[in-house]
């Protein structure tokens, strides 16, 4: 019996978390500015990071220094708005 070996397709994850990293952003700056819903809007943003927008097979140390920073900025943000839901902002 020979094994089989999976066709090799076009790898579609990074296009795929792109698309619902932005998605997610988009719906946390709708929580945020029109709602007034930071809980709503820090969750969605949390939830986005798990999407990483950049290439997910290179070790962070390896990145480039804007995309280390962009993320940075992104935790950073969530944080902030975790500390207001938790104060009652």
């Amino acid at each position: 019996m020979t094994g089989t070996v999976p066709p090799k397709g076009k790898d579609v994850t990074e296009k795929f978390n792109r698309i619902l990293y932005t998605g997610l952003v988009i719906l946390a700056m709708y929580f945020l500015i029109f709602s007034g819903d930071v809980s709503q809007a820090m969750a969605n943003l949390g939830i986005a990071l798990i999407f990483d927008p950049f290439d997910q097979k290179q070790k962070f140390t390896e990145r480039p220094i804007y995309q280390k920073a962009w993320l940075i900025i992104h935790l950073t943000l969530v944080l902030v708005l975790l500390g207001l839901t938790l104060t009652g902002y």
